[in-house]
């Protein structure tokens, strides 16, 4: 990969998420060094590192012969990563969902040399790609929606959910202000509301605002459309009982404590399921209409391990536009945003081929 722009890249924080990249980018090429205090329970065909990515000392050093970092870390510690990155003229990458981190970085992408890219993940991330793309082939829009759901398959109890995400970014999902465009007007609105019903594939499941899935589109479409906004997907009931907890119970003044009950009670399972429905509505040639990009992801072995549809999903998202920025399809410089890349393009990677490539099943009724 001499003739590419990145040929070493940094992976911050091996756990699931970031050990599946760190595998994903050494299969593809590039020479990778995964970076925690911990090395993986697995041993890994990538290079690791033990280093504390708090000590800026330490991660310096580790990233001084670097050509780029990811980092998989929890979105706190994105903050510093990327002001590091900057400094020392790398590509920066990360999954982050939260607003004043994706700030900072857009603030940091006006000097540095190299392209800022956060929300490389699956929502934010693969999901605005698509709704781009649905975007694009309307002469006038109406709406675009996007709704995500990382579920177990075989739910149980009355939450019917399983932490196989970050407790920590669930949590600051269900309680952060969500920015929407409404009837034209570029706004924030309050989380777990705006309640409504979606099928995929047979499967009925309830969709409401939740915060960060975004990323950076009302910018983007705040002209262009009259309705956009992004919902999670969870299985009927579960909104309802999250309000109680939350608010009712006052959970909300405890962020952390809640994760640690959450995750107590409904830990991670490998059968799981992401669900996808995205949808745009709008004029071509005079007539509505609306495209929708609706899909079921399920667990895939790779490289001799069976990953979780949430691992896959996303480490496969952030690894195929790493893919692209390598090969010079996208900008070597500025900030990146997730719905300027080509679907397409993405597609056409050997991370985002997963995307085609994966078995959709659909439910036995």
């Amino acid at each position: 990969m001499a003739e590419n722009r990145i040929r070493r890249i940094a992976v911050l924080g091996i756990g699931g998420v970031g050990e599946l990249a760190a595998t994903l980018l050494h299969d593809s090429g590039f020479e990778v060094t995964g970076v925690d205090l911990r090395a993986p329970r697995n041993k890994p065909a990538f290079k690791c590192v033990a280093a504390s990515v708090t000590d800026t000392a330490q991660l310096q050093q580790v990233l001084n012969d670097q050509d780029a970092v990811l980092s998989c870390l929890p979105y706190h510690l994105n903050g510093a990563v990327a002001t590091l990155a900057a400094a020392q003229g790398l590509y920066y990458f990360d999954l982050t969902e939260d607003v004043p981190t994706t700030q900072l970085i857009l603030e940091l992408a006006e000097t540095s040399a190299k392209l800022m890219a956060p929300q490389c993940g699956l929502a934010p991330g693969f999901v605005g790609i698509v709704g781009a793309h649905l975007a694009e082939q309307f002469d006038e829009l109406r709406s675009i929606k996007l709704r995500v759901g990382a579920l177990p398959q075989h739910p149980t109890g009355l939450l019917a959910y399983s932490f196989n995400w970050s407790p920590e970014g669930v949590v600051n999902e269900y309680l952060n202000d969500c920015e929407v465009i409404e009837e034209g007007e570029h706004k924030w609105v309050s989380p777990m509301e705006w309640v409504e019903t979606v099928h995929v594939n047979g499967v009925r499941l309830e969709a409401f605002t939740t915060s960060g899935g975004l990323g950076t589109m009302c910018d983007t479409y705040k002209d262009r459309v009259q309705n956009l906004d992004y919902k999670t997907m969870r299985y009927p009931g579960h909104c309802s009982l999250m309000n109680f907890f939350f608010h009712e119970l006052l959970m909300r003044e405890d962020r952390e404590l809640a994760g640690k009950i959450l995750k107590n009670a409904k830990p991670p399972v490998d059968e799981d399921v992401v669900h996808v429905h995205v949808s745009a509505e709008g004029l071509q040639d005079g007539r509505l209409n609306r495209r929708e990009f609706v899909r079921s992801y399920f667990p895939l072995d790779i490289a001799g391990r069976q990953w979780r549809a949430i691992a896959w999903t996303t480490a496969s998202s952030v690894c195929a536009v790493i893919e692209m920025v390598s090969q010079g399809l996208l900008p070597e410089k500025g900030f990146l945003r997730q719905e300027e890349i080509p679907l397409e393009a993405f597609f056409s990677t050997t991370n985002g081929a997963r995307y085609k490539a994966a078995e959709v099943k659909r439910a036995i009724l």
